[in-house]
């Protein structure tokens, strides 16, 4: 498409320096016609026109181009397929981030690699929990919370047929997606909240993403994991349970959010503007549109049946604030949980991990609350 506006263009370019060079040799002559053929612009002036032309010619050879270069590229990464990262989807397929004047690549790459890729400056701009950013953090990588997408936890705990209760969980092996991620802080919270010890009741194994925990507790590897809905409808249909509905404990905890560093802000605070805006217009999309945000739900999780989209819309809008601020109190658990490991995370406080300074200024300008009037 990009070669394709530059040839147009330059062809057009051409076409205009052709007039302006017609022009302007026919006014060298002594006696040249005062205005022009019928074939012409009848009736102009040809001093006024050259002038004109040429003005033309600088539009299209330089003004198009420097319309064109406002659209700055990003790379945003994502590591599941899941509705915690659904509002970048939308953004992209409702062509939100071209209205403001970006260009972006949305990646997803395995599990941690979003983390990874963050902190050596492959990508300026992640999808995370605050539990993966929490750690690496604390160790000093420059990281901050730019957006809460998701702020509680909508895991279903579930399990084998056989077991009834949680105390049939007792000795169990819990799959989870990796060490250090949302996963395996949503396994412990669970696990705790049935009345079991996560580090001595149960056995935590690292088993990958969804997909793969999915397939792996059906064919008997592991005997419980936590899924986001509606993926785990698909366990229920082929015998699995639900032991627990963690979205009905209300557990505040930073879930899905956008993560980026302070030097990208102080860099590019513009473009940091125009992301944050596009990502609010997204929320108003889903909000709104729900026929836009099934099919960018639909394309990405390759969801086809009509009612499981339905219900990953509803799913999706109830869990989807209108201003997407992270939240203090649900990064409060995720620290608690590293202190034994990472001392820096006993003296830590929970507004040290966000930056909230765009999301409030486009919140103070009256913005955000004239979407939905």
């Amino acid at each position: 498409m990009a070669k394709q506006f530059l040839e147009y263009v330059i062809d057009g370019s051409k076409r205009a320096v052709v007039v302006v060079q017609r022009m302007c040799r026919a006014d060298k002559g002594r006696g040249a016609p005062t205005h022009t053929k019928s074939s012409d612009f009848v009736g102009v002036n040809r001093k006024y026109m050259k002038p004109l032309y040429i003005s033309l010619v600088l539009f299209l050879t330089f003004g198009m181009f420097t319309a064109s270069s406002r659209a700055e590229n990003l790379k945003i990464g994502y590591g599941a397929f899941s509705l915690g990262y659904a509002l970048i989807w939308i953004t992209k397929e409702g062509r939100l981030f071209e209205k403001n004047g970006l260009d972006v690549d949305v990646l997803y790459l395995e599990s941690n690699l979003v983390r990874t890729a963050l902190i050596s400056g492959d990508i300026p701009i992640g999808a995370m929990s605050g539990a993966a950013m929490a750690a690496p953090k604390l160790q000093g990588a420059d990281l901050v919370l730019l957006l809460g997408f998701q702020n509680y936890l909508p895991f279903r705990l579930v399990v084998r047929p056989e077991i009834k209760s949680a105390a049939d969980l007792k000795g169990k092996r819990v799959g989870v997606a990796g060490f250090g991620l949302v996963a395996e802080r949503a396994a412990r919270l669970v696990v705790a909240k049935l009345g079991l010890n996560p580090e001595k009741d149960v056995t935590l194994l690292q088993t990958g993403g969804e997909a793969t925990r999915l397939a792996a507790l059906i064919n008997g590897s592991i005997d419980a994991t936590v899924l986001n809905p509606p993926i785990h409808k698909r366990a229920v249909e082929a015998g699995m349970r639900v032991l627990a509905n963690m979205a009905e404990m209300g557990i505040p905890f930073q879930n899905s959010a956008l993560v980026t560093s302070q030097r990208f802000i102080a860099k590019s605070p513009e473009v940091t503007r125009r992301l944050v805006k596009s990502f609010v217009e997204g929320i108003h999309l889903i909000k709104t549109n729900p026929e836009v945000t099934k099919r960018a739900i639909g394309k990405y999780m390759r969801m086809k049946d009509q009612k499981e989209l339905d219900e990953a819309y509803e799913i999706l809008d109830s869990l989807t604030q209108r201003k997407p601020s992270p939240t203090l109190e649900g990064l409060k658990p995720i620290i608690s949980d590293l202190s034994p490991k990472i001392p820096a995370a006993k003296t830590a406080e929970p507004k040290d991990f966000v930056d909230v300074r765009v999301l409030e200024e486009l919140d103070r300008s009256g913005y955000i609350d004239g979407l939905y009037r």
